[in-house]
């Protein structure tokens, strides 16, 4: 009869133990499954070294646009009224970028405060054959947008053109770019930031526009 297994000490049953550890650990995610599945949902928020400033002067055209509400405006009137401008540019069937610069634009409207009122915000389309005023009254409402905030759509040569004003255009529209456009009044010139600038860098921009 062979002899019993002497009984291993404390010590050592839990070396074992741990050498075994490894093989119930999950499979490690391969570099990109992850973002695959979720990179529509996620923009991680940039640090301000990601974003690039620079200050030009454009023409706008006199192109006729409609609002969410379907009034007709042309740019310059909309935004030559005296006060500092926020503009940028969606399309409202966009799961990428559009959205966080949306809800990035709907928290400046909110830490404005009482200063809303004073600040012009503009939204452009650069998909008008699908953002009706319909469509962009449900997206602005979705985002908690207000007035003086205004989205504007028209057709496709229009709203070409302004993106072209503000060497914004993009002939394909899922390759277009963050970018955020203030200017503290007509005629002086634009700020333009590009990247995924956040609320505060926004505010650092705007709140200067508003000194008397």
């Amino acid at each position: 009869m062979p002899p019993k297994p002497t009984p291993l000490p404390p010590s050592a049953r839990r070396i074992a133990l741990l050498a075994l550890l490894p093989l119930a650990l999950p499979a490690p995610v391969r570099a990109g499954e992850h973002d695959h599945h979720h990179h529509h949902h996620h923009v991680a928020a940039p640090s301000s070294a990601t974003i690039s400033r620079s200050e030009t002067r454009l023409t706008l055209p006199k192109v006729a646009l409609k609002t969410q509400d379907g009034k007709a405006v042309a740019l310059p009137e909309l935004i030559d009224d005296g006060r500092p401008v926020l503009l940028n540019f969606i399309y409202t069937s966009c799961t990428a970028i559009c959205p966080p610069m949306t809800r990035i634009f709907a928290e400046v409207q909110d830490k404005l405060g009482a200063d809303r009122a004073r600040v012009r915000i503009v939204s452009v389309s650069i998909d008008p054959e699908e953002d009706t005023p319909k469509r962009l009254r449900d997206y602005a409402r979705q985002f908690g947008a207000a007035e003086p905030w205004v989205f504007v759509t028209g057709s496709s040569a229009a709203s070409e053109s302004v993106q072209k004003a503000f060497n914004a255009y993009r002939p394909d529209k899922m390759g277009h770019t963050p970018l955020t456009f203030l200017r503290r009044a007509p005629g002086q010139p634009w700020v333009r930031l590009d990247g995924l600038a956040q609320a505060p860098q926004i505010l650092a921009e705007l709140r200067p526009m508003l000194a008397p």
